[in-house]
C-alpha cells in the first residue's frame, strides 16, 4: 500500500461533505439522483481547481454554505438541487 499524507482537518471536512451529498443523493429519484450528483462533482471539482488552497476563510464559508445546501437536500420535500451560475 502506498503511503499517503494525513489529510488537514479541512479537507476531512470536505469529503465528508462531499460523501454526504452523495448518500442523500441515493435516496432520490434515479434521474434526480444522476443530476445532483453532477452538479455535485462538478462543483466540487471546480473549486478544488479554482480554489487557492490557502484562502481558508473561503473555503470555511463553501463549507458552511454546503452544510446548509446539504441539510436543505435531506428533506424529502426537496426533489433537486439548483445551481447558479455567475459570471465573473
Amino acid at each position: 500500500m502506498a503511503s499517503r499524507s494525513k489529510l488537514s482537518g479541512i479537507q476531512k471536512q470536505v469529503l465528508a461533505l462531499y460523501r454526504g451529498f452523495l448518500r442523500t443523493a441515493r435516496l432520490k429519484a434515479p434521474e434526480e439522483r444522476r443530476r445532483i450528483e453532477s452538479v455535485v462533482s462538478a462543483e466540487f471539482r471546480d473549486n478544488a481547481r479554482n480554489v487557492d488552497r490557502r484562502n481558508f476563510v473561503y473555503i470555511e464559508y463553501l463549507l458552511r454554505r454546503g452544510k446548509r445546501q446539504l441539510e436543505q437536500l435531506k428533506n424529502p420535500d426537496i426533489t433537486g438541487l439548483a445551481t447558479l451560475e455567475v459570471k465573473k
